[in-house]
C-alpha cells in the first residue's frame, strides 16, 4: 500500500531489456540501510520489487527492479530511457502518516495529457482516462496520477482536470509533463469497490 506523496525522485541510470521483462537500474536518495531487497517501492505509481540495491553517490541508494511484460503494455514504464526520472514512494508502514489516500500501486492504465495550463501560482492537467476507468472519477475524489495523489477538480464527458501546487510542481515530475504525453492512472480504491457494489446490486435485481 502506498499515498500517493512522493518521497523521492529517481533518475534511470540504466535500462536493459531481456526476454518478457526490462531491469531497470535507478538512483535516488534513499538510505541504502534503510532498504532491503524484497521491499516495495512505487515508480511513477507501479508497485515494483527491488531486487538488487548498492551505497550510492553521496549517502543515497542504487537499486534494481524488474518490469513484466504486462506492465510494460499498461504504464509508461516500458518508454524509460536512461537519464529519465520517476516518482518514488516507498511502501506505507503501520504508523506512517496518511497524507494523500490509499494508492496500491496497479495502475489502471494510462492516461492522456489533453493540456498543461498555468493557473493562478499552480498548474491545471486536464487528463483524458481510459474509458474503463472513467467511470470512477469523481469531481472531489482522490486520483493516482504518474503515483501523486491528487483531488479531482473538474470531470466532464471525456476528461478530468487537476490543480497542482508549487510544492508538488517542484517536488515531482508533473512539471515535465506536456501534451501527448501519456501518465499512469490509479482510480480511487473505494470508488472501484463502490462501482462494483452498485454492479453487484444491478445483477442481482
Amino acid at each position: 500500500m502506498f499515498t500517493g506523496i512522493v518521497t523521492a525522485l529517481g533518475k534511470v541510470a540504466a535500462v536493459e531489456r531481456r526476454e518478457g521483462l526490462m531491469r531497470l537500474r535507478v538512483e535516488s536518495a534513499y538510505d541504502h540501510a534503510s532498504v532491503e531487497i524484497g521491499a516495495s517501492i512505487a515508480h511513477d505509481g507501479c508497485c515494483l520489487t527491488v531486487v538488487e540495491k548498492a551505497p550510492g553517490a553521496d549517502g543515497g541508494m542504487i537499486h534494481v527492479v524488474e518490469v513484466a511484460a504486462e506492465s510494460l503494455e499498461l504504464t509508461t514504464l516500458g518508454a524509460l530511457k536512461l537519464g529519465d526520472e520517476v516518482n518514488l514512494e516507498r511502501s506505507l508502514r503501520v504508523g506512517d502518516e496518511l497524507g494523500g489516500h490509499i494508492v496500491q500501486g496497479h495502475v489502471d492504465g494510462m492516461g492522456e495529457m489533453l493540456s498543461v495550463v498555468q493557473d493562478g501560482e499552480g498548474w491545471r492537467l486536464r487528463i483524458k482516462p481510459p474509458s474503463e476507468i472513467a467511470h470512477l472519477i469523481a469531481a472531489k475524489g482522490s486520483i493516482s496520477v504518474a503515483g501523486v495523489s491528487l483531488t479531482v477538480n473538474e470531470v466532464d464527458q471525456n476528461d478530468f482536470s487537476v490543480l497542482i501546487i508549487p510544492h508538488t510542481w517542484r517536488a515531482t515530475t508533473l512539471c515535465r509533463l506536456k501534451k501527448g504525453d501519456r501518465v499512469n492512472l490509479e482510480a480511487d480504491m473505494m470508488a472501484r469497490y463502490a462501482a462494483r457494489l452498485d454492479e453487484a446490486r444491478r445483477d442481482a435485481r
